[in-house]
């Protein structure tokens, strides 16, 4: 059986055609243009569906999606204006009333963390949090080997955890969230404000990487805020194993062994026992496996 795979991302929307051996037999993208709003990309999605299920014969479309997503009827519960006019959306039926195929979507987080329990990271691991940095922080949660979606199909929003009481604005109308100090963004603005000159992060990298102090400095502070979060999230699930994905999960062992030793000195020795962290086996593939699981899973 082949189904087409997306990813919304905020860029781009990467898609593939897969069998259910998650083979990937076609893998492309386009640009979201969110600033378009909720219609217009759903509208992509379904010229391409279209497409693909003329020259691939595909059976399935199965989605990857920003946002709230209520994974039993294909619906945006809520979404930022990221993507302007999105929640609320009926993604389902709407790309199932033109294409006639099954629609299944969830959101992007706990797609990765499908993905990495599928076939990567988190293989056979019962109790684990999936923590994704980017330009914000989004997490998913995984109890007793089954993804936990809450009571709203809202569960893991880690990223607006209250870390520090009155600090900084957040986009959700909160003030002080976690995602304000510990995303890639946050990282990006402080090494901004810190040199006081755009310095990309894969460049700020290198400079640690090669002794400069002030640039380890820098992310010491910005590895202690993520820490800080990550603590709370510890003693509240006691996971086995935290996996951390999202872009910045590049930098591999070399910013892990910085986590690792941040993070292990603010737990309770209980609950560092037999917990491990690693970085997503697939970055943001994770995402597009992810969805394939969870549509074979509605089948």
């Amino acid at each position: 059986m082949r189904i087409a795979v997306f990813d919304i991302g905020g860029t781009s929307i990467k898609y593939a055609v897969s069998d259910e051996k998650a083979n990937f037999l076609l893998e492309d993208s386009f640009p979201t243009e969110a600033f378009q709003g909720g219609k217009a990309v759903i509208d992509k999605i379904i010229q391409t569906s279209m497409e693909l299920k003329k020259t691939w014969e595909i059976e399935g479309i199965t989605i990857s999606s920003a946002g709230q997503i209520d994974n039993e009827n294909g619906v945006v519960v809520y979404a930022t204006d990221n993507i302007p006019g999105y929640t609320g959306m009926e993604v389902s039926k709407l790309i199932h009333s033109v294409t006639g195929l099954p629609v299944e979507v969830e959101n992007d987080v706990n797609c990765t963390a499908l993905g990495e329990h599928w076939m990567g990271a988190a293989q056979g691991v019962k109790n684990f949090i999936c923590v994704t940095i980017g330009t914000g922080i989004g997490g998913a949660i995984f109890v007793n080997g089954e993804l936990f979606t809450g009571s709203n199909y809202s569960a893991g929003e880690v990223g607006h955890i209250n870390l520090y009481p009155n600090g900084k604005a957040c986009t959700c109308g909160n003030n002080g969230c976690y995602e304000k100090y510990a995303s890639s963004l946050a990282l990006q603005e402080m090494v901004e404000e810190t040199f006081n000159q755009k310095i990309n992060l894969k460049l700020f990298f290198e400079n640690v990487r090669s002794g400069d102090q002030a640039s380890r400095q820098v992310l010491e502070r910005w590895v202690d805020h993520l820490t800080t979060g990550l603590q709370s999230i510890v003693h509240t699930f006691n996971p086995e194993m935290i996996v951390i994905g999202g872009g910045i999960s590049a930098q591999g062992d070399f910013l892990l062994e910085y986590i690792h030793d941040s993070l292990f000195n603010k737990l309770m020795p209980n609950h560092k026992s037999n917990l491990s962290i690693k970085m997503a086996k697939y970055e943001n593939k994770a995402n597009l496996l992810g969805a394939i699981k969870h549509f074979y899973s509605k089948m």
